[in-house]
């Protein structure tokens, strides 16, 4: 009964404490690489047998290479040599080998076939062995000009990105010095904020366009920096470089000369050379068709600016007529630019030398016929606009009504 009770008391223990289940050892392990050939491309096509280093006559697994030369699988524990063949190498033929690849149960080998080394080159034919350093040279050529065309890239959208930083200058201004700046305060903050973004881009151009001065974009991007700096004669340069590369190629980009004739256009508008910045505004819109209506509206606005210092006949003369061109190829309303346009339009009529007349007697003001409805235009497309006080108060002075005749069309 002793002996009955203890083996009972012994079960119970082993029942209290179960033994945990052990995972099965694991019986392959993998193995990945990659071909790489003479050249040092990968090999894109081809398979990977392993064999058995101790029994290289017997039947190995085979591994198939994918496009982008890897190879991988799972091999039971042992020692391989690994044989790549070429999808038209004979069985009893190979193209290179690794011999003594060990496999370990549960782990993860990673082994090359690099048939670009030294000891494989050596035992080609002298005459291959030529053929692959031309190819090798090439190749590096190619690596070379795509490392510097990744670069280039890179710094251009840098630029992009400087140069509509400049032009959001005075937002940026106002935004980090406050609306209460003054006005000096604000002139001086945006005058900083654009020499250095221009600044930054002129000094990536300069060394990109040295680099690769075949590049036309490179050189009109350069163009942009110059004159964002008003190195006006730099930038001339600059541009009409970008245009000699682009009447040379058999594929001319219209953005591109587009952007190199716009560029001129804006340099000979600020140097009060204007029957050469209109030539070249217009030649922009030519070229560029699809830009022409952005060409005309952003002439205009130069003018106007240049107007505002210079004032001559002039200048005054082209603000009116690229405001008239930029209407005639955009004349949609719902545009931003269509109010500021008729704005631009009616302030240079009335800008104009003697456009103005006054009654010497009653001293009453007389508009150039067509600036009222340029006005009035205005106000029906931005009656909350930049300059619809100013433009009431023009009205006001012709004794014009203030409400257009035009019909505006209905809030939705």
């Amino acid at each position: 009964m002793k002996r009955t009770l203890s083996l009972w008391l012994g079960t119970l223990a082993l029942a209290a404490f179960p033994v945990l289940a052990q995972a099965p050892a694991a019986q392959t392990g993998k193995i990945h690489g990659h071909v790489i050939n003479p050249s040092g491309a990968p090999q894109s096509s081809g398979n990977v047998t392993a064999v058995l280093s101790n029994k290289p006559s017997e039947k190995g697994t085979v591994f198939q290479v994918n496009q982008s030369g890897e190879f991988s699988g799972e091999l039971p524990p042992a020692t391989y040599n690994l044989i790549f063949r070429q999808p038209d190498t004979p069985p009893d033929k190979q193209v290179d080998h690794i011999d003594n690849v060990k496999v370990v149960a549960g782990q993860t080998i990673e082994q090359d076939i690099d048939m670009s080394r030294k000891e494989y080159i050596s035992s080609l034919p002298p005459e291959e062995q030529k053929k692959l350093e031309e190819i090798r040279k090439r190749n590096s050529e190619a690596l070379k000009a795509n490392e510097v065309i990744k670069n280039l890239n890179a710094d251009l959208k840098t630029v992009g990105q400087e140069i509509h930083d400049a032009d959001m200058a005075r937002a940026t201004a106002v935004q980090q010095l406050g609306a209460g700046a003054t006005k000096q305060a604000l002139d001086a903050k945006e005058a900083e904020i654009k020499n250095d973004k221009y600044g930054h881009a002129e000094e990536l151009m300069t060394k990109d366009s040295a680099a690769r001065p075949d590049a036309s974009i490179l050189w009109a991007r350069l163009g942009q920096a110059q004159l964002g700096l008003k190195k006006y004669d730099a930038a001339e340069v600059s541009f009409k470089k970008a245009l000699d590369i682009e009447t040379a190629s058999k594929k001319p980009s219209p953005d591109v000369q587009g952007l190199a004739e716009s560029g001129l256009g804006e340099i000979y508008a600020r140097q009060g050379k204007v029957p050469e910045a209109t030539a070249a505004y217009d030649d922009a819109a030519k070229v560029n068709p699809a830009q022409a209506a952005f060409v005309y509206t952003n002439a205009a606005k130069i003018f106007y600016q240049v107007a505002q210092t210079a004032g001559d006949a002039k200048t005054i003369e082209a603000q009116i007529a690229t405001a008239d061109k930029a209407l005639a190829t955009n004349p949609d309303p719902k545009n931003p630019n269509t109010a500021l346009l008729y704005y631009l339009k009616g302030q240079g009529m009335i800008s104009a030398p003697g456009a103005v007349q006054e009654d010497p007697k009653t001293h009453k003001l007389t508009a150039p016929p067509g600036s009222v409805e340029a006005f009035q235009k205005y106000l029906e497309l931005a009656p909350d606009g930049q300059f619809a006080t100013d433009v009431k108060g023009i009205l006001a002075g012709f004794n014009a009504p203030v409400s257009s005749s035009y019909k505006a069309g209905k809030k939705s």
